[in-house]
């Protein structure tokens, strides 16, 4: 195993357009434009955490400033690839603890002056929603009529929070949750570099964590990885790494629904609730072992069972008794 100490995400992070996992649209949409010349002034990345705006940010960055950018790909010889000193000319932004006006009038300042050494001053701000009015007012001006050699690249999870004229002014690009078999190859991927053993098993259970988030999933291995150490990373070590439960407790609870057994659906409740896994875990694990049944057998009280626990996350999110909650879901999915 590697003894870099930096996480599996940083580490593993995407460095071309090439590399990046489930955005192909995005990254040969970018691709063109560089090398059609016809680069935009303002860019907005819109999409769920860990979808890869950022590392699309400042690969953009990165290759608009290239001087022989060729199929996807910088040249990695020119004198901006060559360069110690890119964080001249590429600026990162957290409007999440910088959103203040007075952030946004030194960032105007800045605008004003050249390159230092490539074509393209690039303002990657994150979380850009997290702006105050004063300051998206004060951008506003800037954004509209750049200098030729200034690029913003807007991220953010929220887009709905953003003004209308923030929104018009940009080319607009919408990150999709990565799909749950380019998760696992990602992770096999960085698992066989780090010379670690995991079976599938185990490797779909942390894709599925990430959630569609590569970066979820990739932080989520680092935990696995670090509690195994060389041992086999394995399902029965993942559960015992969140206080999990095994798929097939859920499993059970979804067949005593189907079957109407109300006895054994208190009981299997019972054993979910006295492990250690929190409410959302079970929430997911019961939604996913629905949709399983569902997908083999397409029967009305699978579908109604679904309905009902997909509503009940904020319930239990903010019950006082989230078992007898989710006790009273499974007896009335159940007809009874």
């Amino acid at each position: 195993m590697s003894t870099n100490v930096k996480s599996f995400y940083r580490v593993y992070r995407p460095k071309t357009f090439h590399e990046v996992v489930g955005q192909e649209f995005i990254t040969k949409t970018l691709s063109n434009q560089i090398a059609s010349q016809k680069i935009g002034h303002a860019y907005l990345f819109c999409g769920t955490r860990g979808t890869g705006k950022t590392s699309v940010a400042k690969i953009f960055a990165d290759a608009v400033n290239c001087e022989n950018f060729h199929d996807g790909q910088v040249c990695g010889k020119c004198a901006w690839c060559q360069s110690p000193n890119k964080t001249m000319d590429v600026f990162e932004i957290d409007a999440a603890s910088n959103n203040g006006v007075d952030a946004v009038r030194d960032l105007i300042e800045s605008v004003k002056y050249p390159p230092v050494v490539g074509k393209y001053k690039v303002y990657i701000i994150d979380e850009v929603h997290m702006f105050s009015g004063a300051a998206f007012n004060a951008l506003l001006k800037t954004l509209e009529e750049p200098p030729a050699h200034v690029i913003f690249v807007l991220a953010t999870t929220e887009p709905h929070k953003l003004l209308p004229t923030v929104q018009s002014r940009c080319l607009r690009f919408n990150f999709q949750n990565v799909a749950l078999g380019e998760i696992e190859k990602v992770v096999k991927k960085v698992f066989q570099n780090e010379k670690l053993t995991a079976d599938d098993a185990a490797v779909n259970l942390i894709a599925k964590e990430g959630q569609g988030s590569v970066r979820d999933a990739l932080s989520f291995a680092d935990t696995v990885a670090a509690y195994c150490g060389q041992e086999p990373i394995t399902v029965a070590a993942i559960n015992r790494v969140v206080g999990g439960l095994d798929a097939n407790i859920f499993a059970t609870l979804v067949a005593q629904i189907v079957a109407t057994d109300t006895k054994g659906v208190r009981e299997t409740v019972n054993q979910i609730f006295n492990s250690s896994t929190g409410t959302a875990r079970i929430l997911a694990g019961t939604l996913a072992a629905i949709k399983d049944a569902y997908v083999k057998e397409a029967k009305p009280r699978l579908a109604t069972a679904l309905r009902i626990f997909a509503n009940l996350e904020t319930t239990l999110k903010y019950a006082n008794d989230p078992h007898g909650y989710f006790e009273t879901a499974a007896l009335v999915a159940c007809g009874a």
